[in-house]
């Protein structure tokens, strides 16, 4: 079977392609192996500079940075899927009224940069009476600008839906809000889901930007850790292990969300929504 947009390769491509795979794995392996042999000849595996890692105290920090980064995460997760889902069918309204400000939010929000906003939030909204300190600050920034993000991408999963569902719905009665809910937004979900989790993987890492405006989560407590002078200042030591915390974190996102679609999958069914039970009802009635 062919692609719209390449053949599948032959024989030749074959061999080719897989000595291409195997010398970029040889130079990822190289890479990886210079790295770590440049670490281990400056000194960033002798013991002083890991003995941090020993301490109570210190753990006991890094375990408060890995709940405050979790705490900012999660509720900016949750505020930006309900600010995209609320812009995204307000987006696909048949009315102007709701269409037209819907958009211009959403392209405005996507527009700003992140960094921009956040130092906005924290630094000149106080001036016009506007204190939301600096969680808020954080949290408010995440949800505009990955709420638009994420405002997009379910208008575009809705959109992908067959028009002939939404169509056939609206034959045997539905309401607007209950094709909404009961046709188009499980189908779209189940579509959207590893794109959704990319933006929320984004979002995870957009939480160390708090560490400009002096929020204590990850990348504030590595640069207080990679500055301890008893330590030797274990800079490398710092960031290696927050980047290991990072990419477990993102991984265990990643392996919820291929759970989720592969149990919606075993069962035949959408991911639920909201009252989409009793939606469904009223549609086999």
């Amino acid at each position: 079977m062919s692609s719209a947009l390449y053949d599948l390769p032959g024989p030749r491509a074959r061999v080719r392609n897989q000595a291409f795979g195997v010398l970029a794995i040889l130079c990822i392996v190289a890479l990886f192996g210079f790295v770590g042999y440049r670490f281990w000849a400056t000194g960033q595996f002798e013991s002083p500079k890991w003995e941090w890692l020993l301490y109570k105290d210190l753990q006991l920090q890094l375990v408060a940075a890995l709940g405050a980064t979790l705490g900012a995460f999660l509720v900016a997760a949750l505020l930006a899927l309900a600010f995209g889902l609320l812009f995204a069918v307000a987006r696909l309204s048949e009315h102007w009224w709701w269409r037209t400000p819907a958009f211009a939010i959403v392209e405005l929000f996507r527009a700003i940069p992140l960094v921009v906003m956040i130092f906005f939030l924290f630094y000149a909204a106080p001036q016009a009476g506007i204190n939301l300190g600096v969680f808020w600050s954080l949290v408010v920034s995440l949800t505009l600008y990955n709420g638009s993000v994420l405002a997009e991408i379910f208008r575009a999963g809705m959109q992908s839906v067959p028009r002939g569902q939404r169509e056939a719905a609206y034959a045997l009665g539905l309401r607007k809000n209950q094709v909404m809910r009961a046709v188009l937004l499980p189908q779209a979900i189940q579509a959207m889901l590893p794109t959704i989790v990319s933006q929320l993987v984004v979002l995870l890492k957009d939480t160390a930007l708090g560490f400009l405006i002096t929020y204590q989560e990850l990348l504030n407590e590595a640069r207080y850790l990679g500055s301890l002078t008893e330590f030797g200042r274990p800079i490398i030591p710092t960031a290696l292990v927050i980047g290991a915390v990072y990419i477990t974190l993102c991984t265990a996102l990643s392996a919820l969300a291929g759970y989720l679609e592969r149990r919606s999958r075993r069962t035949g069914r959408a991911l639920p929504i909201p009252d989409a039970p009793l939606v469904t009802a009223e549609l086999a009635a």
